[in-house]
């Protein structure tokens, strides 16, 4: 006679193969779902002259400019809205200005905050590139890192910082002082509030905070005193992975948009998909690698609602523009 854990396993697959045949996405569908993206403009190559990369894994926009993660070549380009390469700063390594593989990038006050991978901190730049200050350092303890993916400022300047090996998001005061965190230090989990290698996190206008909880291949939203409000992707949210509508196979970026849709980057599907606030599924879109490897490792949203991304495979930056139907 099979055990238990076997009948419970098929159980479950036979419950994945129902919800796959109705359509289930883990968030609602939208019947009115919108149409795709277009790709409206690419640059970049692998190498390390300036406006070349070396595996991108972050991005982020002003009205002017496009700031690139360039992570193994240990630094920040610089980009206008064209493409045409403006400045760099930052080279490999652990001290001031130096960059351990930067990852998600975030702008806020004319500040631009980058997690690094390699280093556990989280550095601070002004937009010309200047170093202004450090925050973090490697550990398991409040306010320590553990290769952070990325980071959401509020704004009073409070800090909400995806920890990835710890399984938690640390929200922390400007100076890196500890508030609370979300999920268990060092634990993996499926259930609400719980996280599987988080990568990335955003916050809206209106205080909700979004979590791209990576290898949980899901989306969880919370309000900004920790307690949880809804999660999405894939069957009842609880890690599976795929390539269906809603679903994920490892979420690795998160933004939202000007009118609070929720744009994740769903790395090993190569696309980006777009949500209500809600986790409804509205579209998705992106590029196959011409490369071996796979695409969408970032995303952000400029104010016109332009989505910029970064192709790891392809080690492009690309830009896309909504299909009006």
């Amino acid at each position: 006679m099979k055990n238990v854990g076997q009948w419970l396993a098929y159980i479950a697959l036979g419950l994945v193969t129902v919800i796959t045949l109705l359509g289930y996405t883990g968030g609602a569908i939208n019947r009115n779902q919108e149409p795709p993206y277009s790709l409206t403009l690419a640059w970049g190559e692998k190498g390390s002259a300036p406006g070349q990369l070396n595996d991108p894994t972050g991005v982020a926009v002003t009205d002017t400019e496009v700031f690139v993660s360039d992570a193994r070549n240990g630094r920040i380009q610089v980009f206008d809205h064209q493409g045409h390469f403006k400045r760099k700063f930052g080279t490999p390594g652990d001290g001031i200005g130096e960059l351990g593989r930067p990852m998600n990038l975030t702008i806020h006050d004319d500040k631009l905050y980058v997690p690094e991978y390699m280093n556990d901190r989280i550095q601070v730049f002004s937009l010309t590139g200047e170093p202004l200050s450090m925050i973090g350092s490697l550990g398991k303890g409040p306010g320590q890192f553990n290769a952070p993916g990325g980071v959401a400022v509020a704004d009073n300047g409070d800090l909400f910082v995806a920890d990835f090996y710890n399984h938690r998001v640390q929200h922390l005061r400007a100076d890196g002082s500890f508030v609370q965190q979300w999920g268990t230090t060092g634990v993996t989990g499926r259930g609400a509030g719980e996280f599987t290698y988080p990568t990335d996190v955003a916050l809206g206008k209106d205080g909700m905070l979004y979590v791209a909880d990576g290898y949980g291949n899901r989306v969880q939203a919370f309000d900004t005193t920790g307690d949880f409000l809804h999660k999405w992707g894939g069957p009842f949210a609880i890690g599976l992975y795929g390539p269906f509508k809603g679903w994920f196979t490892t979420t690795t970026s998160i933004a939202l948009g000007p009118n609070g849709e929720v744009f994740v980057a769903d790395f090993y599907n190569d696309r980006i998909q777009t949500f209500t606030a809600r986790g409804d599924y509205l579209t998705a879109f992106g590029t196959p690698p011409e490369n071996p490897g796979h695409t969408a490792m970032a995303v952000d949203v400029g104010r016109d609602g332009a989505v910029w991304s970064v192709n790891f495979a392809d080690n492009r930056v690309e830009k896309w523009k909504a299909i009006n139907p």
